[in-house]
């Protein structure tokens, strides 16, 4: 498996959700499993089928969170040196030049992102175009609306 790009903050929100699902969800549907088994015939015990259902899901996400850390290549924003140039875990403040709406966005691991938080996964058609670039420079992003070009204004590691 390759590594996957993780910020120092979305590493530790992953570790978080790991200890939450061992120590919290996964007691509490061993519990729920025990108690539903009390109530008898398991053929027709809903209840049953239900904490069994969210015990394979929980086991799923445990195994997938730890291969993920496992794999994780974590990356401080903060002790990066990119001499100004747009790179994983970089925040960016850009203009759109159709409109001149100012954004700032932060490059982050596929398992960070989130647009209402202003995160981008590095994997996005946005974060592609503008990973090397500048200040100054002029990202072309492909958007289903068509071309959109965003010029860049400021490149901070934090």
């Amino acid at each position: 498996m390759a590594a996957i790009p993780l910020t120092l903050r979305g590493a530790e929100r992953l570790k978080q959700e790991l200890h939450r699902l061992k120590t919290v969800e996964r007691p509490a549907v061993i519990t729920a499993i025990a108690d539903a088994r009390a109530q008898g015939d398991l053929s027709e015990n809903a209840e049953y089928d239900a904490a069994k259902e969210k015990q394979g899901f929980i086991e799923g996400r445990i195994q997938e969170l730890e291969a993920k850390l496992s794999n994780a290549q974590i990356i401080d924003p903060v002790e990066l040196d990119a001499g100004g140039r747009i790179v994983f875990g970089a925040t960016v403040d850009l203009e759109d030049l159709e409109s001149s709406e100012r954004v700032t966005y932060q490059v982050v691991g596929d398992d960070e992102a989130d647009i209402r938080s202003n995160l981008i996964s590095v994997s996005s058609p946005i974060a592609r175009a503008l990973i090397g670039k500048s200040v100054g420079d002029v990202a072309e992003v492909q958007a289903p609306s068509g071309i959109r070009e965003y010029e860049v204004l400021d490149v901070r590691y934090i």
